[in-house]
């Protein structure tokens, strides 16, 4: 399922137009990544948690050259599942 697969699918569970549907999916991805940007969770029960984990700096190789190379400090976003949803798949 692509963006537009989700926009088709809400507007006709919510009986909304594609537009309006397209605008609040948008909406909530926008609140999820400010959140997200404040470092704060994002806890939707029964769905899961949207977070953020700090990944130090370390060391790597590059595989052709086998050179050296620092691979800075970054913060990666991290979703872990609900037990809702993970009961929905299995």
């Amino acid at each position: 399922m692509n963006k537009n697969d989700l926009v088709a699918a809400v507007a006709n569970g919510a009986g909304l137009s594609k537009a309006d549907a397209a605008k609040a999916i948008d909406g909530v991805f926008a609140a999820i990544t400010t959140s997200l940007q404040r470092k704060e969770e994002v806890r939707l029960v029964g769905f899961g948690t949207f977070s953020v984990a700090r990944r130090a700096a370390s060391q790597g190789r590059n595989p052709r050259t086998g050179e050296r190379i620092n691979i800075p400090a970054s913060n990666q976003p991290k979703f872990k599942a609900g037990k809702g949803l993970k009961a929905a798949v299995n």
